[in-house]
């Protein structure tokens, strides 16, 4: 079975409001779906969801990439994924996002052909995925109303919070949250790469007093030797979450012979897809590190993988695949996928992604 032919289309949803973390500011979603074509009559979706300041991607850039790998991948086997793989890396350097998109798509196309959702093509057998939801930064009060919101209305009861501009601020708002949603309530915090090793030692106390659960990217995404060293010197329960430093399988061998992370936080917009997060949740299980399967600003294509490889990892133990939330009407309008009681997915009993969308 051969690609055939590829299709591509900009997916575009607004947000409810303005998102902000530590390094900028958000107001709408946008990516590139693709839709990969068989010779036999099968398709599969992907998306790519490129963000400059972790991906090295735009949405201008990234079109180009997507159509160059196109053109690499014409004609190649659509159930070689490792093949592919070889394929793009060959064509071009990084580019993350864009090697997704192909990714989801070809085991949307394996899952399709075996008869498997895709989370069981995965090698998992549970379709139930616990997920947290995200407050980004605002004023305290604000983001004390948006953490009730998301518990009270939304039904979730485990919380990120961002942080990461001023730690004064950020204690003031956890607080304040904190006292508004209960003990009951899970919380972890993001700080985007905004502190240093002396300014997070100093917070990680008052953190740990507030009950946070881990502290997520306190430092620059390259100092791996600060990571390693405030993993040394971390006296709390806090646990400590490497985000925008874990980009593929090499940085995650990188950190686990350093031991600079209780957790890795995978994003397969990062690792160019779900081979690349299967193979840093491998490294992660052999060294003792948990992680999470997170996202950027993602439709529900790539929400779906992501969730599919949090069902299918033993390693994987949490999930931060919430995007949807933050659009109008807390939906991108893509249909399938998963279904959401309150903060429990359920993946569909359905071959791959389980979303059909014709483009």
């Amino acid at each position: 079975m051969r690609i055939a032919n590829v299709r591509i289309e900009r997916f575009s949803a607004p947000l409810k409001q303005p998102f902000r973390v530590a390094y900028g500011t958000m107001d709408s979603a946008d990516s590139w779906m693709v839709r990969v074509e068989t010779d036999e009559g099968l398709y599969g979706l992907g998306s790519a969801a490129p963000l400059p300041f972790v991906t090295g991607e735009t949405m201008d850039t990234c079109r180009l990439v997507l159509k160059d790998l196109a053109e690499a991948l014409m004609g190649a086997d659509a159930l070689d994924i490792e093949g592919a793989h070889a394929l793009m890396d060959a064509r071009i350097h990084g580019n993350g996002s864009a090697k997704c998109a192909f990714d989801i798509a070809l085991h949307d196309i394996a899952g399709k052909y075996r008869g498997l959702p895709l989370y069981r093509l995965l090698g998992g057998s549970d379709p139930v995925v616990v997920n947290d939801v995200t407050v980004g930064i605002d004023s305290p009060e604000r983001m004390r109303r948006e953490a009730e919101r998301c518990v009270s209305e939304m039904g979730f009861d485990i919380l990120k919070v961002k942080i990461g501009l001023d730690p004064e601020h950020d204690l003031e708002a956890l607080s304040v949250i904190r006292s508004s949603v209960g003990d009951d309530v899970r919380i972890r915090v993001d700080a985007n790469q905004g502190y240093s090793v002396e300014t997070a030692l100093a917070a990680l106390g008052e953190l740990e007093a507030l009950r946070i659960d881990a502290a997520e990217q306190f430092l620059p995404w390259w100092d791996f030797d600060g990571a390693a060293e405030l993993m040394r010197r971390n006296t709390t329960s806090v646990k400590l979450i490497l985000d925008e430093s874990i980009h593929d399988v090499h940085d995650a061998r990188r950190a686990a012979a350093l031991h600079a992370a209780d957790f890795f936080n995978i994003k397969l917009m990062k690792c160019g897809g779900l081979l690349g997060g299967a193979e840093i949740a491998d490294v992660a299980e052999r060294a003792g590190v948990g992680c999470m399967v997170g996202c950027m600003m993602e439709n529900k294509i790539s929400l779906t993988a992501g969730i599919s490889l949090v069902a299918a990892k033993g390693a994987v133990v949490e999930a931060d695949c919430d995007s949807f939330t933050f659009f109008v009407g807390d939906d991108d309008g893509i249909e399938g996928g998963f279904t959401r009681e309150g903060g429990t997915f359920r993946l569909l009993d359905r071959p791959g992604l389980g979303i059909e969308l014709d483009f």
